[in-house]
């Protein structure tokens, strides 16, 4: 059977969920014909639907996937892939596979979320662009939802200044939720990503937006709150993020404004107060360096070994002073003394654009280099008498 084909036979077997398909994975050895055949032993213990499926699948609904599949920009990144995000792994429920419409290399970009209510002020939204702005123009992704007020603001100031944002979504990827969004999706697969965890097809339900929520909060390094009412789901992107050792931040307002309420229950429960970008700036630095530095360690070692990533398996952070030191003098040499962009600098080093992503904010962090408008990047005079890591 084809390994696309295969795969979705399986993401789609009613009652299994990611666990499931993980326990077989791991299993096979991260083989997805492996883990078809455990699924079929213990077909029984699936229930009556699993059993029908994978006894008989709709061949016309897997034929779709693959047309969906094979389309440009269009991925199915899975845990077994070398490139699939290290920070989802350790996550409650961590997703088996993203279906990703865009630049999946954002993936891997050091990201903070924003999130916040959809009915949102005029100055919340004034707070969710100045905050995505200022964020991005320090090196971070800016991560959210889709939803109307501030997660569209969010993703839209963003895409404004040129910068990297993906939206987790709660549909499949080939939907698009709320409607009114259709422009802002099509500038999301085109500058940026939308991300699913549910095939193609899947259409909006109540339940898949706190999954949804758990991979907003699961891919930042924080997660910033901007106005939250009482009931609002950002409160239970908030708290998931508490629950998976993620920073979480939140504007305060007045107390006779009902948005501001749950803003301020986050900070009596622990959430940092924040009122600039910088202050988020300094707070994540130290755990954007150490995600830089499992990435470059885990894409040293995958292309030492020549072979992909097992779900589990991934490389140890070595922290940013034991990167090895000639890859990032090596980017140096390449960037000179004259402002480069990305894109350019990839062609440069023929180094991936998330590796060097990752690479320059720890440069950006230790002042070797600085970000400048339009995602161009400078060497300042002081880097070429250091050691990258001193």
């Amino acid at each position: 059977m084809d390994e696309w084909r295969a795969w979705m036979l399986a993401l789609r077997t009613p009652g299994l969920g990611p666990g499931g398909l993980r326990e077989r994975l791991d299993a096979a050895g991260g083989d997805i014909s492996g883990a078809l055949a455990h699924l079929r032993r213990d077909a029984a213990t699936l229930g009556e639907p699993a059993r029908a499926w994978l006894a008989r699948p709709d061949q016309v609904r897997l034929d779709a996937d693959l047309a969906w599949l094979a389309e440009p920009g269009h991925r199915l990144l899975r845990c077994t892939d070398a490139d699939f995000p290290p920070q989802l792994e350790n996550i409650p429920q961590p997703p088996v596979v993203l279906f990703v419409v865009g630049d999946a290399s954002l993936l891997l970009y050091p990201q903070v979320a924003i999130v916040g209510a959809r009915a949102a002020s005029a100055a919340g939204l004034a707070h969710a662009r100045a905050f995505a702005r200022s964020l991005a123009e320090s090196g971070f992704a800016i991560t959210s939802g889709m939803a109307d007020g501030i997660d569209g603001a969010a993703h839209v100031a963003a895409l404004d200044a040129a910068a990297p944002t993906l939206a987790v979504i709660g549909t499949g990827p080939d939907r698009v939720y709320p409607r009114k969004h259709h422009e802002l999706a099509r500038r999301l697969a085109s500058h940026g990503a939308l991300v699913s965890e549910f095939p193609p097809g899947t259409a909006p339900h109540a339940d898949h937006f706190p999954r949804r929520n758990r991979i907003i909060a699961g891919l930042s390094l924080g997660t910033l709150v901007i106005e939250a009412g009482l009931r609002s789901g950002s409160l239970i992107t908030a708290r998931l993020a508490a629950e998976q050792g993620r920073e979480v931040f939140a504007l305060p307002g007045s107390i006779h404004h009902p948005l501001a309420r749950g803003c301020h229950r986050l900070i009596r429960d622990g959430a940092r107060l924040v009122e600039s970008a910088s202050e988020i700036i300094e707070t994540l630095a130290p755990a954007a360096c150490m995600l830089g530095g499992e990435l470059a360690a885990r894409l040293q070692q995958d292309h030492a070994e020549g072979v992909p990533s097992t779900p589990g398996k991934r490389a140890r952070s070595q922290g940013f002073s034991q990167v090895v030191d000639p890859e990032y003098r090596r980017l140096l040499d390449e960037l000179g003394h004259e402002s480069a962009t990305m894109d350019e600098l990839v062609q440069r080093t023929g180094l991936s654009a998330a590796a060097l992503s990752s690479m320059l904010l720890m440069l950006e962090l230790e002042s070797v280099v600085e970000s400048l408008p339009g995602n161009r990047y400078q060497q300042l005079p002081v880097a070429a008498d250091r050691q990258v890591g001193d």
